[in-house]
């Protein structure tokens, strides 16, 4: 019983199918953080520009 569990244990190491998928998942989870970050930090840039430029249009006549 414990060598056939071993053996599948064995060949489950082996597979190499799902490896592509974790990779992709890690990419996209990076990639997900740089994003947030990046908002994070010109968020607030971002918001005062928006502000001005509204304010611009609300001003002219």
């Amino acid at each position: 019983m414990m060598k056939m569990y071993f053996d599948y244990l064995k060949v489950m190491l082996r597979n190499k199918k799902g490896q592509g998928m974790v990779e992709y998942g890690l990419i996209i989870s990076l990639i997900a953080v740089a994003c947030i970050a990046a908002l994070l930090v010109l968020g607030p840039k971002i918001a005062t520009l928006f502000n001005n430029v509204a304010d611009s249009i609300n001003t002219t006549p």
